[in-house]
């Protein structure tokens, strides 16, 4: 123990959010210091990377045949272990940076749906990263504790965790999660639907950052009528040459209804299946929304008027997750007792 504590005072150590769409590194004692896109190049032949995060997304759907743009993480578990491997290393080098002449210890955030195979390949990843200690936290955890509710409490908190890959709402007491449910749907799926919707209306191809594109400017899931026409490029269907059109906030509303309505149940049936006591307290105290897909224009509205429970958004709740899980490195023997599993 004593060993521990010595090797605990000498390292920088680290929480990442290891997300999706995009990757955020929390270094202790400095706060996050990196956010990035979960996109690794590769080179075809060899597998070698050629870059990560925000100069692999410049290149996403630019590559020649004998480069491969691969986005490690789907639905927020690991799908290709190589490329995370390279994407953690890339990430905890560009943090660490050698300060340190100890491994660090690292918090990672994870879905609450995660199963201890990916939860295996999670650790395993970081481990042949550099790690010393590898502790994982489900997300609406981290979350709920990044933008400051008092999960230690006897209280029912609620959070809706909207990110890239899943949504996870969860009902949280006594630093433990009392009922949690998560759905494959975020902004990913988010982006495909507008893909489609595009390409059957309009016969026009376009490609995943210029769905990401109009999703951000856009989408909403209540009418704001404050958002402009958006002028989209990409190419005929018909003719095969490139082509302009005008989409409006309407239509992206109508191509996002479907992942809205997922999102919605989701929070009905946690709901449905809170005790009694707790749903009370969360009629008092409201929802709190964290993940990118809190920033969806009109969202908070939208479940207010279908739950008719407050809904709040946080001032950044892109970081909540990595800033939860940071957070817990000042506060080891709690990190112990809420991780998912110890090493």
């Amino acid at each position: 123990m004593f060993f521990r504590n010595i090797l605990d005072m000498f390292s920088d150590d680290l929480a990442i959010d290891l997300g999706t769409a995009n990757t955020l590194v929390y270094v202790k004692g400095r706060g996050i210091i990196c956010d990035e896109p979960s996109v690794v190049v590769l080179r075809r032949d060899n597998k070698k990377p050629i870059a990560v995060g925000i100069e692999a997304k410049e290149m996403l759907g630019k590559t020649p045949a004998n480069i491969i743009t691969v986005r490690p993480m789907k639905d927020g578990v690991i799908a290709d272990f190589d490329a995370t491997e390279e994407m953690l290393k890339y990430f905890i080098k560009k943090a660490h940076n050698k300060r340190s002449f100890v491994s660090p210890c690292i918090v990672i955030g994870v879905p609450s749906a995660i199963t201890q195979v990916e939860q295996r390949a999670v650790k395993d990843a970081a481990h042949a990263s550099g790690a010393r200690e590898v502790y994982l936290i489900e997300e609406p955890m981290a979350a709920a504790i990044g933008v400051g509710l008092p999960v230690h409490e006897p209280f029912g908190n609620m959070i809706v965790d909207i990110g890239g890959g899943t949504t996870d709402v969860a009902v949280i007491s006594l630093n433990g999660i009392v009922y949690s449910k998560a759905v494959k749907v975020g902004g990913d799926k988010m982006d495909e639907a507008i893909i489609a919707y595009i390409k059957r209306k309009y016969n026009l191809m376009i490609g995943e950052r210029t769905a990401e594109q109009i999703k951000m400017e856009l989408g909403s899931a209540h009418p704001t009528n404050s958002i402009g026409p958006m002028e989209v490029k990409g190419r005929d269907l018909i003719s095969g040459i490139p082509k302009a059109i005008d989409v409006t906030e309407e239509e992206i509303r109508e191509a996002l209804q479907e992942s809205v309505s997922i999102i919605l149940d989701t929070v009905k049936v946690t709901l449905e299946n809170t005790p009694p006591e707790l749903a009370a307290d969360i009629v008092d105290r409201g929802i709190v929304l964290a993940g990118g897909g809190a920033l969806l224009h009109g969202l908070d509205i939208l479940i207010r008027e279908h739950i008719g429970v407050p809904v709040v958004v946080p001032e950044e709740p892109l970081t909540a997750v990595v800033r939860g899980c940071g957070m817990m490195l000042d506060k080891l023997e709690t990190l112990r007792k809420i991780a998912l599993s110890n090493n």
